[in-house]
């Protein structure tokens, strides 16, 4: 596993500000000037030795000239976005660790249940829906509880299971897993399962920042839908 976040940023906005106004020397800008110099020895050279019968032609000169700003600008710019991508990740880093002992809900239909504790699960709905049916399974799929939650809005919406059975008896702690079944006006409403759980980690990947979120597993940060 990857080490845990504890960068801090390094760019700073006058930094970022320093290149777009081109006041801030780097490797790029040096390499550039030197492109230059070079472009225009070049040039002289071959305005000195040309052929006064047959003279260099003012619009190819303009040309070369146009391309080799078009060169500077664009060296220029990449090193901008250089710095604000930096930036951006540095800034996503501090935000997903300042999300650590916080809750999330990210897509799943995770449902784990600890000794003498609420469970607490979601679902998006693409639309709204006048009966959503909420259905919660053990580990071996054998049904534990089907419960209808009524009539929902279009967006986020929330469920809770108190851990017990149809009969009203208490499951033992354990992974369970539920579905969302929402309809309107009799047509099937699309209900994607959203799993809530407590962050107790952020580590950083090569595909971004990654949250760990115990017993549901670990979650990208980009996947995260709400901070709760």
């Amino acid at each position: 596993m990857a080490s845990s976040v504890t960068n801090t940023t390094t760019n700073t906005a006058a930094d970022i500000f320093a290149n777009i106004n081109g006041t801030k020397k780097t490797s790029s800008t040096s390499t550039t000037a030197e492109m230059e110099d070079r472009f225009l020895t070049l040039l002289m050279t071959q305005i000195k030795n040309q052929d006064p019968l047959n003279p260099m032609d003012n619009a190819a000169v303009t040309t070369q000239l146009a391309q080799l700003n078009t060169v500077n600008g664009i060296e220029k710019l990449n090193a901008t976005l250089s710095q604000l991508l930096s930036g951006y990740n540095e800034a996503q880093g501090m935000q997903a660790a300042g999300i650590i002992g916080k809750n999330v809900m990210v897509a799943g239909n995770s449902l784990p249940l600890a000794a003498g504790k609420t469970a607490f699960g979601g679902a998006s709905l693409a639309a709204a829906a006048d009966k959503v049916t909420l259905t919660i399974k053990d580990a071996s799929g054998k049904l534990v509880q089907s419960k209808e939650l009524g009539a929902q809005e279009a967006g986020i919406m929330y469920f809770s299971w108190d851990g017990k059975d149809e009969a009203g008896n208490a499951m033992s702690e354990g992974k369970y897993t539920f579905a969302i079944e929402a309809t309107a006006a009799g047509k099937k409403v699309d209900a994607t399962a959203m799993k809530i759980g407590t962050v107790s980690a952020v580590t950083r990947s090569k595909d971004g920042f990654i949250l760990d979120m115990g017993t549901l597993g670990d979650v990208a940060f980009k996947d995260v839908q709400q901070i709760l």
